[in-house]
């Protein structure tokens, strides 16, 4: 079988799209409150096992996100990696209409503003360390402050333009 490799100067975006499609990911909702409203981010860019001393995580978020300001600045936020009970409301927590997001969505709200969304497998409270640009992204290093980890709830990963559950 032969590979042919294109060089980088004739990279096309949607191949390159399609590339990246074909790593299966984890599906975190980031969320806080910001002026009293809840607010959240859903990546597929999260990366646990930064660093266990200290204990970090990281993501990456769009230039052009019109919601990243709303969140940069808390003091805390909540990181919930979403499972197989969240496939029908991942594209509503990820719509331009912000005021839906949240619709039917159940919350928790912890004491230091972090929003975590209820029955996911994972659960990280984190601040953030430090924030980086690469591109048209910014690489957001997140310190964790606290975790939750329920074994009997299945993450949905996301793999080549759609949500997909774990088989054994």
């Amino acid at each position: 079988m032969s590979t042919n490799v294109v060089p980088t100067t004739d990279l096309d975006s949607a191949e390159l799209r399609k590339a990246f499609g074909a790593f299966p990911t984890g599906v975190v909702a980031l969320a806080g409150i910001s002026d009293t409203e809840p607010t959240v981010i859903v990546a597929s860019s999260f990366a646990v096992g930064v660093s266990q001393e200290p204990p970090l995580v990281m993501f990456a978020v769009q230039q052009s996100s019109t919601t990243w300001p709303m969140l940069r600045n808390l003091p805390s936020l909540g990181v919930s990696v979403l499972g197989e009970s969240h496939t029908d409301v991942i594209r509503q927590l990820s719509s331009k209409d912000k005021t839906q997001r949240f619709a039917g969505v159940g919350t928790t709200v912890l004491p230091s503003g972090a929003l975590l969304l209820d029955d996911a497998p994972v659960h990280f409270e984190c601040a953030i360390e430090s924030s980086h640009t690469a591109g048209d992204h910014q690489i957001v290093v997140l310190r964790v402050t606290g975790l939750a980890n329920d074994h009997s709830k299945q993450p949905i990963v996301f793999h080549r333009s759609a949500f997909a559950r774990l088989s054994a």
